[in-house]
């Protein structure tokens, strides 16, 4: 393997020997504390913070129910004007 200086990245050579890759069970350890490196990165929101998300979450879905709702009356509406009351 080469190391690219620029980006970091690692890249392979041309003439460079594949390494081989870990068993089962050493993949699964790997991925374990991968998973737990990870979490060490949460940042758990402040209250005041959570209140505001929420809040914002609710008020985009309230909106998105309006679109919604005022689509479908809109198309119950032209239905209606296209194709007439059925029996009437």
């Amino acid at each position: 393997m080469v190391q690219d200086e620029p980006k970091g990245e690692v890249v392979a050579a041309g003439g460079a020997v594949r390494e081989k890759k870990p068993n089962f069970f050493l993949r699964i350890v790997i991925f374990i504390r991968q998973v737990f490196a990870e979490l060490r990165k949460v940042v758990t929101p402040t209250r005041k913070e959570l209140v505001k998300f929420t809040g914002v979450v609710l008020g985009f879905v309230i909106v998105m129910m309006a679109v919604v709702y005022g689509l479908d009356v809109v198309f119950v509406w032209l239905t209606t004007v296209v194709f007439g009351v059925p029996g009437a």
